[in-house]
């Protein structure tokens, strides 16, 4: 139904690439950490996926720390918006054309919204005519909180600033919207996911079925609007300290749980949250 991607998370190396191979994932997302973005080998990162045939689709521009990389921030953008065009033009080099961007960090006051929205969208313009020039689109992602991007409203608005951008939906931030709306008012724009569960109390970055969102509503939403993008999970291998699970992940768990979805099958769940789980846990 969808071509089922995963998110590097917090690493990447050539075992990845070929237990993704062995797995059947034939796209993933880059996403690590600031500082590893800094040394990262983007020759060496192309040469393990043409080596393994798994294509990197898509690109998570770093967003933290959040007193140094915040495109909202009229104390930080500038740096950001120079710091993130030199990953773009290293990752257009080997042929990575899309890249998610957080628009913000946080926390935000309420009335800061106004001054941190507009500081947002200059840098959303700057950066998407950048990234336009390779042939790439930056994709804005809904956030959680107190986030800029935290519903479908925020998100049109930061849309405004280039008719070139594009949405990023990620399916555990939406903390005060019904997520089938926001599919739905965002519609075409959406282009690529961050697939994960969660308690509808804090994003969580849990495995589909592990949490409380309806699966096949969301499907059938994405289906209504025409959505073609990936299925892109955003989740780590590792056991969050959210939920008890009895190993950690593999890539054929990832495959398995997307095709359970699709098909409208049982979802397999090895997990079980963890009992009075607050906003910051």
């Amino acid at each position: 139904m969808y071509q089922i991607g995963m998110s590097t998370t917090d690493t990447i190396n050539e075992k990845r690439f070929q237990m993704y191979k062995e797995a059947g994932v034939k796209i993933v997302e880059l996403s690590i950490s600031s500082n590893a973005y800094k040394t990262l080998d983007f020759e060496l990162l192309k040469s393990w996926s043409v080596k393994y045939g798994v294509t990197v689709l898509s690109f998570h521009l770093p967003f933290m720390p959040f007193n140094e990389i915040d495109i909202s921030h009229p104390a930080y953008c500038e740096y950001s918006i120079e710091y993130l065009s030199s990953l773009i033009e290293k990752a257009t080099s080997i042929g990575i054309y899309r890249f998610i961007i957080h628009p913000s960090g946080e926390p935000i006051d309420e009335d800061k919204r106004a001054e941190r929205m507009a500081c947002a969208k200059k840098s959303l313009y700057v950066l998407q005519e950048f990234a336009g020039k390779r042939g790439a689109t930056i994709c804005v992602e809904n956030l959680p909180r107190t986030c800029l991007g935290r519903n479908s409203d925020d998100i049109l608005e930061l849309l405004t600033a280039h008719p070139d951008l594009r949405a990023c939906f990620d399916t555990n931030h939406l903390l005060s919207e019904d997520p089938i709306k926001f599919i739905k008012k965002i519609g075409s724009k959406i282009v690529t996911t961050h697939i994960s569960d969660y308690d509808f109390i804090n994003e969580r970055h849990w495995l589909p079925g592990e949490g409380k969102l309806d699966w096949q509503a969301i499907l059938g939403a994405l289906k209504e609007i025409g959505y073609s993008g990936p299925w892109m999970y955003e989740i780590n291998l590792g056991c969050p300290n959210t939920i008890i699970r009895d190993r950690d992940l593999t890539a054929e768990d990832f495959v398995r749980n997307a095709n359970e979805v699709f098909e409208n099958k049982p979802i397999t769940v090895i997990s079980t949250p963890k009992p009075n789980l607050g906003m910051w846990d």
